[in-house]
Formats: structure tokens, C-alpha cells, sequence
């Protein structure tokens, strides 16, 4: 029996430790700088390599997580990183960015990469797509079912891409990837590792009575561990990088005793005691046994722990309730102590590397090292000469080495009382020495040479006029095709199994219209959209989605990268040119000026921004109705997104309303008060963007707009061409507006 991979999160040194000591098969943790969760208090580069030694020691791999988007003015530093992680013995980073992706595939080939959950991946066209990048394994989005992630980690085993999964921890509302609500509210963006959890806020209280309508329980598939083995998935992820070690102790630890019991065909563990001692909001597995419900949300972020030990033990009165929090939180804290102990036993701080050099004038130089039990030496190819350059000194042969405090070793002794006399040596020799050193402490493995990226020039194609498009949602709007300076795009819902035929008949029949396709397409409705390709082989589309980016590819189809793909930086851009025969991106709408500069455009390829839009600040496949204003059904069923069409609103106890807008069709958005609209980016960017686009689907929020739409076309087509005046009037027309991520950036 293959067994899956048990996956514990090391957000600091002391829980890293523990998920080893407690039976974790692998651990995933974060340096101080490109992580999704800088709130964890994470580790330093030594302190990783230490701990990629002890890791090893216990069978246990090491996964680090570079897994936000990176800036182009950060590229060099992360490339830095990047050649130093390659001569470790990481065992695989964990990447968000497409940009990141193309260098890894290109020039770290040795390096294995995962797909971070905050790509959203959950259809077969998004694992091709990561196959393609050379992507061995897929964290699949929370969201899906086990029907749904068999058929993905069945496709994936034929793709060599592997599945893990999501089992413990916070569920996200939203699909990972793509919530802005951070962002757009508190200038932190979640896309960055800086959420702030506006959904976990307290609210004004809804008319269901909830104070926290966005906050759901959190996920443990604890009693499902057959299901998942039967599935074919490859990997438990356990969630809590902001956890500490007693948490995440105990976690892998109960999970560890399921799992054994499981691979020893005994009976599973019925119960959750041990997990419901530590952190937690009670537990779901809703997502997972497809069984959406108003019982997967619970009206308080605290930790349900007290909670459950009061029913369990029975207590009724205030007085055995707090005698039964008290002696819960006691041996608690016994056992915290006792882990504490058994984690501080064990140290991360890198093995002593010791070298002993010798030699004379005339004679070849010698360099002996001692590390652990292992005795080694190396030897000049050239004898040592009484004249040269600079003479061999403690101080010239520590800068001549430092690369070695690179590795898992420290350099704690360079012992040069054999060496006789002022003796000289080329640097030349001396680096063959210091890499033959390195290959050996690296148990023989071959190093990379530093590799250096080529500097990107801006291709020199300046757009002379740029172009409006307009995304549309109606058919009412189909006569708004006369008014554009560009293309007219139609936003095509998630559901696209029950509307196929409609959408085929539409396009066909509008040959001026261009496909926009959302980012999330599931199971059939991902085989749909592929449908729809075939059957009306459009010319040109937008895709949101990875996955039908590759393949409209793939058909020869050309395909623009949609705002929600996050593109942020100019290697993300030769990714989806190069390896998906992209014809243009929509730059993130994340980006303030300073960080656009930065970008350079691929030749022959077009950049597209969005200047007005409602801000979808999250998309859930959730019903945000139970919490907020109630639902007659209890459960979610099949026509729930076919048919429903509802809107509702949150306001937050800073007096910021959200907008909760379900069509049919469609998932549960969450949306911004106030639409973005910003009049700055064509007068500061002139030349630079091939094409602007404006969102005129029909959705309502707290924006007032005076002018039809035929007339916002017009004074919007005014402005990009500069014809005087044009901003003021769009900002009277339409009010009030946002654009303070163009201001903020992340």
C-alpha cells in the first residue's frame, strides 16, 4: 500500500520541530520574505538549513514556500535566493507566481516546484497547464469535492502531477487566489501574505442575527482518510503556519494515529477529541462530501475548545463550565511543557564543518575536513608558490569560503598551523578546491553555477492609439458593439454545463462578440467551455482561467490573460508567451504606478488594463445568503447556481458596506461598495497599453452613474485619446469611486 504524504505546517523553528518529532512526512515552511503568511513569525535561511539536516535525519522532507507573486524590482534578490536554495537539499519550493515558474523551469531545473493553493488550480486544463511548467505536484482548491478530486488526481498521475489536498485548518470563504478584500479595504494584500481577514471581522448584526457572516468552521477531513486514499490523492495537507508548536503537535500527532491505524487495517479513531483540545472553530468536512449547509458557518472566530469540552463532559451550570474551561486549559499546559522539553532537546543550528589546510612552497596545498563522523581531504592540482597575488591568510581564505556557511554546515575551524611560510596559490585553484569541498558536504551532488538573469528590454512598440473594449453580461447591451474602439467581450457565468447551447447560439450569432471566461470552470463546466471552443472557434478571448488559457492554446486560439490570473511582473508575461502562445495580459489591478514601471512588454504582445469596474472583492462556492438574510433550503443543491439570483449586503463595524450579488449561473460574489475607476493610468502610461477596458455588466453598487452606457463608452473613448476634459467628466458621471490599490500597491 502506497502510503499518502502527511503535510504539517513549520511557521516558526519550534513548530517545524515538532511536526517532525510528532511523524510528519514533510513540512512546509517560509523565510522572512515571499511567503503567503507573513504574519507567521517564519525562519531564517541558517535556521532553514539546520532544520532541512534534522528533517532528513528523521525521514522527514522540507517544502519552502515562495508562494506570493513577486515584483519586478524583487526579481534579482529572489533569483539570489534562489541560487543558494539550489545547492541546499531543499526538497521542492512551493510557487504562486507564473513569472517564478518560467525561471525555476529555465534555469533551476533541479529544483522541484509545487503549485501553491493560491493558484486555484481544480480542473484538468490548470494540471496540463502546470505540466507544462514542469509543476510535479497541485494543492487543489479547498472548495472541491471528492468526486472532483479523483477525477483530478487520477488525470494528474497520467501528467506525472501529483494532488495534495487540503484536510485541517481554516477553511478561506473565498477561492485562494482570488479575494481582494484585504486589499481593496486595508491596502494588504492576501496575494502578498499580508491578509489581513477583514472576513473574520465582526459585522453589524444581519438579519439572520450573525455578527460574523463570513466566517465559516474550519476543515478537518479526519473520519474521510479512506475516501481520500481511494481518490488517489497524494498528499494531507495540515493548514496553521500562524499556529504554535503545541498546536501543530498535537494536530500531526492525532493525525499520525489515524493514518498508521488506516495502513494497519484497523478501525479509524470515531472521535475528535484530541484535535478539538487545541485551536479551533468546531469542524466541517461540507466541502469535501459535497454537502454545502447553513452548519458550515459559526457566528464566532474564537476557539470552540471550551466549548466542545462543556458538552462532552456534560456541564450545564456557569460554575462547571468554568471549573471544566480551567482544568482543560491545565493540562494543556502540562502537555505543552512536556513537548516544549522534547522539541528543545533537538537543535536546528547547522553541523560544524572543520578544515585543516597544510602545505609548503614547492608542495601541493592541502585541505582536510572533518564534519560529523566523516573525515575527507582535497588536494591543489598546482604546487604552492613563493610568489603571487595575494598570500594565503585566515582573512583571504574566510572570503574565499564564506559560500560554505551557504549549506547546512558552519565553518567553526580553519586551522592553518601547517602551512609554512607565505605561500600563493591562484583563485582559480582556490575555487576548484572550495567547490570540490562543497560537492562533498552536499553528499556528492554536483553544484549549480550562479546564474545571473540577462537584464529585459523594453521592446520598442509603442501603441499610438489604444483601444476601448467593453465587457458586457446582457444581450441588451449587444448594440453597444457599434460604439467601441475595440473589442466587446461577454462574461460567460461559472455554470456553463446548463447553458452551453445558449452561449454556443450566442457567439455564432455575434461574431463581433469575444468570449470573457471566469476563473472558476469545475468538472463539467470546465468540459463545457472546452465545448465551446470547438464548437464556435472564436478568434479571440479573455480567459481567467489557466486552464482554458491552455486550451485555447492548444487549438490555436488566441487568448488574452484576464485580470484575476494576478499578473504582476514582466517573466510572467514571457511565461504565458512563450510556453502558452499568450497574445496579451491584463496587468493586475493590484499594482500601484511605482510597480507598473517596472514591466516590460514582450515584443509582439499586448498589455491590457482595466480602468472601470465593479471590484469583486471574493468568489466562494459557498451560500452567503444563509448567514446574511437566509435561505429556504438547508443545503445547497445542483439548481442553487443554475437558478438563483439574489443580492445582499454586510456592513462592517467601520461603516463599510459590501455587496452580495448572486446571478444565475453564476457563484456568490462579494463586491465593493464603490466601483474602481481610475482616469490616472492613460496619462501615465501613454503608449504602453494596447487596450483599456471598461466593465459595463449589470451590477449595482453604491457608484451612482448619471450617464447611459452608449454615453460612458463615448466619454470614456474621449479621455484615452486625450480629446480634453474627459476625466472630470467621467468622475461627474460617475460617483463615488475607488482607485486606491493604483495608489497603494501591494
Amino acid at each position: 500500500m502506497k502510503e499518502m504524504e502527511l503535510l504539517a505546517p513549520g511557521g516558526d523553528v519550534d513548530a517545524a520541530k515538532a511536526a517532525i518529532l510528532a511523524g510528519a512526512d514533510a513540512i512546509y515552511c517560509g523565510l522572512d520574505k515571499y511567503n503567503a503568511r507573513n504574519r507567521a513569525e517564519n525562519i531564517q535561511f541558517d535556521d532553514l538549513l539546520g532544520l532541512i539536516h534534522l528533517a532528513h535525519e528523521h525521514e522527514c522532507q522540507v517544502f519552502l514556500t515562495l508562494n506570493i507573486l513577486i515584483l519586478d524590482a524583487e526579481i534579482p534578490e529572489f533569483v539570489g535566493l534562489l541560487n543558494k536554495l539550489v545547492n541546499t537539499k531543499i526538497d521542492a519550493v512551493i510557487v504562486q507566481d507564473l513569472g517564478m515558474m518560467y525561471l525555476l523551469k529555465k534555469h533551476f531545473p533541479s529544483l522541484e516546484v509545487h503549485a501553491s493553493t493560491q493558484l486555484t488550480t481544480h480542473n484538468q486544463g490548470q494540471i496540463e497547464f502546470l505540466h507544462h511548467l514542469g509543476v510535479s505536484r497541485g494543492n487543489l482548491s479547498r472548495e472541491l469535492n471528492l468526486s472532483e478530486i479523483t477525477d483530478l488526481s487520477r488525470f494528474g498521475l497520467k501528467r506525472n502531477v501529483l494532488t495534495e489536498v487540503f484536510v485541517h485548518g481554516s477553511y478561506c470563504i473565498s477561492f485562494s487566489g482570488l479575494c481582494y478584500m484585504s486589499s481593496v479595504q486595508n491596502g494588504k494584500s492576501g496575494n502578498r501574505g499580508r491578509c489581513s481577514q477583514p472576513c473574520r471581522e465582526k459585522y453589524e448584526t444581519t438579519s439572520m442575527q450573525k455578527e460574523f457572516p463570513l466566517n465559516l468552521k474550519d476543515n478537518s477531513a479526519y473520519f474521510d482518510v479512506k475516501d481520500l486514499y481511494e481518490a488517489g490523492v497524494s498528499t494531507l495537507k495540515l493548514e496553521g503556519r500562524i499556529k504554535e508548536f503545541y498546536y501543530v503537535s498535537t494536530v500531526v500527532n492525532a493525525w499520525r494515529k489515524q493514518l498508521s491505524r488506516f495502513y494497519r487495517k484497523e478501525a479509524l479513531i470515531d472521535d475528535k477529541r484530541e484535535l478539538y483540545k487545541v485551536f479551533n472553530r468546531d469542524f466541517s468536512n461540507g466541502y469535501l462530501k459535497d454537502n454545502l449547509t447553513k452548519d458550515m458557518f459559526i457566528d464566532s472566530p474564537m476557539t470552540y475548545s471550551s466549548i466542545h469540552h462543556s458538552s462532552i463532559n456534560n456541564h450545564v451550570s456557569f460554575d462547571e463550565k468554568a471549573q471544566g474551561h480551567k482544568d482543560l486549559y491545565a493540562e494543556k499546559d502540562l502537555e505543552r511543557e512536556v513537548i516544549k522539553k522534547n522539541i528543545d532537546g533537538y537543535s536546528t543550528k547547522k553541523s560544524a564543518l572543520k578544515l585543516f589546510v597544510s602545505g609548503e612552497q614547492g608542495s601541493r596545498l592541502q585541505i582536510s575536513m572533518e564534519y560529523g563522523n566523516d573525515r575527507y581531504s582535497v588536494s591543489s592540482n598546482v604546487s604552492l608558490a613563493g610568489k603571487g597575488q595575494e598570500a594565503l591568510s585566515r582573512e583571504m581564505l574566510m572570503k574565499r569560503l564564506k559560500s560554505i556557511d551557504d549549506t547546512e554546515y558552519q565553518l567553526t575551524e580553519l586551522n592553518l598551523d601547517a602551512l609554512k611560510g607565505d605561500v600563493y596559490i591562484s583563485y582559480k585553484e582556490l575555487t576548484a578546491l572550495k567547490l570540490e569541498i562543497l560537492r562533498k558536504i552536499n553528499d556528492g551532488k554536483e553544484l549549480v553555477p550562479e546564474i545571473t538573469l540577462p537584464k529585459i528590454s523594453q521592446q520598442k512598440e509603442e501603441v499610438l492609439s489604444p483601444s476601448l473594449c467593453v465587457l458586457i453580461d446582457s444581450e441588451d447591451d449587444l448594440a453597444l458593439c457599434e460604439n467601441t474602439l475595440g473589442k466587446i467581450y461577454y462574461q460567460l457565468p461559472g455554470d456553463l454545463t446548463n447553458s452551453l447551447e445558449k452561449f454556443v447560439e450566442l457567439f455564432k450569432n455575434n461574431s463581433e462578440l469575444s468570449p470573457w471566461f471566469p476563473a472558476i470552470l469545475i468538472g463539467d463546466d470546465f468540459k463545457a467551455a472546452v465545448a465551446l471552443l470547438d464548437r464556435v472557434k472564436p478568434k479571440h478571448i479573455v480567459s481567467n482561467n489557466t486552464g482554458l488559457g491552455f486550451a485555447a492554446s492548444e487549438r490555436g486560439i488566441d487568448w488574452v490573460a484576464g485580470p484575476q490570473l494576478n499578473i504582476v511582473n514582466s517573466y510572467s508575461l514571457l511565461c504565458l508567451k512563450e510556453h502558452f502562445n499568450c497574445k496579451g495580459a491584463f496587468i493586475s489591478n493590484e499594482l500601484k504606478k511605482k510597480q507598473i514601471q517596472y514591466i516590460k512588454k514582450p515584443k509582439g504582445f499586448d498589455l491590457y488594463f482595466s480602468i472601470y469596474h465593479p471590484i469583486a472583492l471574493m468568489t466562494t462556492r459557498q451560500c452567503l445568503f444563509y448567514p446574511v438574510s437566509g435561505c429556504e433550503k438547508h443545503k445547497m443543491d445542483k439548481t442553487c447556481i443554475k437558478d438563483c439570483s439574489k443580492e445582499g449586503s454586510i456592513t462592517n463595524l467601520k461603516g463599510e458596506r459590501s455587496l452580495i450579488k448572486k446571478g444565475k449561473g453564476d457563484y456568490h460574489h462579494v463586491y465593493n461598495d464603490h466601483n474602481y475607476l481610475n482616469t490616472a493610468v492613460s496619462n501615465d502610461f501613454p503608449g504602453f497599453f494596447s487596450s483599456y477596458l471598461i466593465d459595463l455588466r449589470n451590477i449595482t453598487t453604491g457608484s451612482k452613474v448619471s450617464a447611459n452606457k452608449a454615453q460612458l463608452i463615448t466619454e470614456f473613448s474621449e479621455h484615452i485619446l486625450a480629446t480634453g476634459g474627459a476625466g472630470e467628466k467621467l468622475h461627474a458621471s460617475i460617483s463615488p469611486t475607488t482607485f486606491r490599490q493604483y495608489k497603494k500597491g501591494i
